[in-house]
């Protein structure tokens, strides 16, 4: 990918699930050169699907290595050599055991910026245990907030501590580790814990509960859906729409276009919620999802029909955006955030593992020959 605030910085991608794909992507998506690292053989990787739909994949070249031999390992330092970022999502550990650990990599560039995704960190009692999005909410706090009263709590999707906990926080760490490297001229490690950054994610809520106005019952809070003002409703055609009052001008505009009378001098007091609900659970069942729509449109109400994916990428607001790009012939979120000056070009399909090994190999040195007999012992692919 060319172009993007981040064209020039070379960055090595050890092949992983999820968050750290997610970090490749986002790197590659701001400009950055991002080379996956994957396996020679991929029999034993969790696949979901077909290769060529795995978005998160997107915009790289993809290099296959087994770094399980010491020729392998030997490749990759040799591309470290040159490169500004890598950064791996394996239990701690492994990577010092396979030999292309921290201070093996320094050797090579004392200017590498080495990043560590785990669930758990780099040590304490629970580093070297398994475990998935769902586990690290549940020990972050963040998890026992999530649902209905009276209900298991729910899981939202992966999204908490995989991408917002695990893959976007390595990007910042990366970056700010970058940004540092130019005042220093050493590189250093980011350790991104997803069960930190799943906690971090919820400090406003620390900060409530410290305060006394948050407890632990879930669907009792501002934002959990115990305010009438701040959930979902069911309408007329079984679909849903959000609705966000909270300030009080945004709550006369939600109650006027309910058609009810005002209840303003109630919208605060909690005593009065349970009534409130019941009238808005009422109107809302009264039309469909999208007849609500247009009764709200361009009003200052908060509230918004509750979308599918694919009706997401055809709401007007994204249209205008290019919110959604189909560079492949199917659905997928454009880069973001956008930049100015220095846009990122569209996302490139994602690579096979081990369709760019030659080129990629050749570019940093090694010789045909080389790279032949690499290939002859399975080294690379």
């Amino acid at each position: 990918m060319s172009g993007g605030p981040l064209s020039g910085v070379l960055v090595l991608e050890i092949v992983g699930l999820g968050p750290g794909p997610f970090c490749g992507m986002m790197l590659s998506d701001m400009g950055a050169d991002v080379i996956r690292v994957d396996r020679v053989d991929t029999s034993k990787m969790l696949s979901l699907h077909d290769p060529k739909f795995d978005v998160l994949a997107r915009g790289r070249r993809s290099v296959a290595l087994d770094l399980t031999k010491s020729e392998g390992i030997e490749v990759l330092l040799a591309m470290v050599e040159q490169a500004d970022v890598l950064f791996e999502g394996m239990r701690p550990g492994v990577a010092e055991r396979l030999g292309f650990g921290p201070e093996a990599c320094e050797q090579r560039n004392p200017r590498l910026v080495f990043g560590r995704m785990t669930g758990w960190g780099q040590d304490g009692p629970l580093a070297k245990t398994a475990g998935h999005d769902i586990n690290y909410l549940a020990l972050s706090g963040m998890l026992h907030a999530v649902g209905r009263a009276g209900e298991p709590p729910s899981p939202p999707l992966n999204l908490i501590a995989d991408f917002g906990g695990g893959g976007m926080m390595m990007t910042v760490g990366i970056l700010a580790a970058l940004l540092e490297v130019k005042t220093s001229g050493r590189g250093q490690v980011v350790d991104a814990a997803m069960f930190e950054g799943a906690s971090l994610l919820g400090a406003m809520t620390h900060g409530l509960d410290a305060a006394g106005v948050w407890t632990t019952e879930r669907e009792s809070n501002l934002l959990d859906g115990g305010a009438p003002f701040y959930d979902t409703y069911r309408t007329l055609d079984e679909r849903f729409v959000a609705v966000g009052a909270l300030e009080p001008q945004f709550f006369a505009e939600l109650v006027a276009g309910l058609g009810l009378g005002p209840l303003s001098d109630t919208q605060w007091v909690r005593s009065e919620w349970g009534v409130m609900r019941s009238q808005f659970t009422e109107v809302f069942e009264s039309r469909t999802r999208d007849e609500w729509a247009d009764v709200f449109r361009g009003v200052d109400a908060c509230v918004s029909p509750v979308l599918t994916y694919e009706e997401a990428a055809l709401h007007e607001h994204a249209v205008a955006r290019d919110s959604f790009l189909y560079p492949d012939g199917f659905r997928q979120p454009a880069p973001a955030p956008r930049f100015s000056r220095t846009p990122a070009q569209p996302p490139e399909a994602p690579s096979i593992p081990g369709d760019d090994t030659l080129d990629v190999l050749l570019e940093f040195g090694f010789s045909q020959e080389k790279i032949s007999a690499l290939s002859n012992a399975h080294v690379c692919r």
